[in-house]
């Protein structure tokens, strides 16, 4: 562990070679960094152009710098900004040059978000959705994650923080006034009606959040089914790039493939799994029970079979799960019997709904395809954005979007209900009730006792951040 007084800097761009890199000084030697690289502190936010020199005077680059004094900054602190060209021996000769210097050191990951925390300049909410902001994939994540940033669960929760320590003065003022006959109840009830308020309130925001949660990790869509039926050619369609190697002989996928996609800014993982069949390959033993394990924890199975046997619909697959399972006959263009309905979805079954899963008894294929010439993907591919809309809802527009988050709420909310049951049998332990939700919220916003989760939360950022 570090002592906080000490100034930090780190490389807050993109990774170089780059046409311009920015790195950043943190601390109380920000403006004595400023004044011993570049031979002056600049105007207050105004990039000033300079010549950056090392401790014996060497030249380093031609700079633009700028200079943000605390506690007007980022961070809460004196931050100095670097502008370099984006050469790696232009870096490696400013990150020599800072590293000389007296109590200034390179950062840790999360370390200038956790000052700016720590400094008040955010709340733990919002900290939480600026590291999803630098993580997200897909513009929905985007959207969410800024506004976590923006503070739209945090501020709610500032506010119903506040609120219940409103009421819990009520009610603790109800208890000093306890020998007075008509003070505790003219105290008591507008604090009943407060705590029953908020309940509501906190209650709705928890039924509403849907999957929202889910919208950080994104949607698992597992492509499974018996050997050789191209599940890897799918794959590579979807992906619209080879990452799976397609192959005629049975058995070529030993190991789970997975691939991100963005479908309509739905965050989509999809995997690729070994044949499922009996072997007696040790090899492909271990594939195939990484499929199943892999399938049954997905969101969504496409369970693929051979156009030319019919009888690939009926036998027996894998257990997935919970999950809905799509039968999609792939090789149309090598059945003998061309189908009319190439592409199309051959029933009315709601992308959102489980579709039958394999092993059923079944007649007809959900979706047919040739994943080798692309018919009926772009139908596939539709569908399975109706689902991933479906699934998410309106987890897009929800508050929360960490477990962390929707356990604190609930047990805010826990603490409410029993609160307005102990009132009848008295006032100091609906009190206590209170002080725990009033304690679940300020953990939520990383202001009481959070300590245990800072590390945790912080070390994911990316350093410079």
């Amino acid at each position: 562990m570090h002592p906080r007084d000490q100034t930090i800097f780190a490389l807050s761009s993109g990774r170089p070679p780059t046409a311009i890199s920015i790195v950043r000084v943190s601390g109380s030697r920000a403006g004595a960094t400023l004044t011993l690289l570049a031979g002056k502190i600049p105007v207050p936010r105004m990039a000033t152009r300079v010549l950056l020199r090392d401790g014996d005077q060497q030249p380093i680059d031609d700079a633009v710098v700028l200079w943000f004094p605390g506690p007007a900054s980022a961070t809460g602190e004196d931050v100095a900004e670097f502008h370099v060209h984006g050469g790696r021996a232009v870096l490696a000769a400013l990150f020599a040059a800072l590293s000389d210097l007296d109590h200034v050191r390179a950062a840790e990951p999360g370390e200038f978000t956790r000052r700016a925390f720590e400094n008040g300049k955010l709340d733990l909410t919002e900290a939480e959705g600026l590291d999803d902001l630098i993580h997200a994939d897909t513009d929905r994540q985007r959207r969410q994650a800024l506004r976590q940033l923006k503070g739209l669960l945090g501020d709610r929760v500032r506010d119903w923080r506040a609120q219940v320590i409103e009421a819990s003065a009520l009610i603790e003022a109800g208890i000093d006034f306890s020998d007075e006959a008509d003070v505790p109840t003219e105290l008591v009830a507008p604090a009943l009606k407060k705590i029953k308020t908020l309940l509501g309130e906190i209650q709705q925001v928890l039924t509403a959040q849907g999957h929202s949660e889910r919208l950080r990790e994104g949607l698992v869509v597992a492509i499974a089914g018996p050997p050789n039926v191209g599940k890897s050619t799918l794959m590579n369609q979807l992906a619209r790039r080879e990452v799976a190697i397609v192959s005629p002989h049975a058995g070529t996928t030993r190991d789970v493939i997975e691939v991100q996609l963005d479908l309509d800014g739905y965050p989509v993982t999809v995997i690729d799994t070994a044949g499922i069949r009996e072997t007696d390959d040790p090899v492909e033993q271990e594939g195939v029970r990484r499929a199943r394990a892999r399938a049954a924890e997905a969101d969504l199975v496409l369970w693929l079979v051979d156009a030319r046997h019919e009888k690939s619909l009926h036998q027996k697959s894998l257990d997935q799960g919970a999950a809905p399972a799509w039968v999609i006959r792939n090789k149309i263009d090598l059945d003998a019997v061309e189908s009319d309905a190439v592409g199309q979805r051959l029933d009315a079954v709601n992308p959102g709904q489980p579709a039958g899963a394999p092993g059923q008894t079944q007649r007809r294929a959900d979706f047919e395809i040739s994943a080798s010439r692309g018919d009926g993907v772009l139908e596939l591919i539709a569908a399975m954005i109706m689902f991933a809309q479906n699934y998410f809802g309106a987890g897009e527009g929800g508050l929360i979007s960490r477990e962390r988050q929707r356990k604190l709420l609930q047990e805010a909310a826990m603490s409410l209900q029993r609160s307005l049951s102990a009132i009848q049998e008295g006032e100091e332990l609906a009190a206590e009730d209170l002080r725990m939700a009033a304690r679940s919220l300020g953990r939520l916003l990383g202001r009481v006792d959070v300590e245990d989760v800072l590390d945790v939360i912080f070390r994911e950022f990316c350093i410079g951040k």
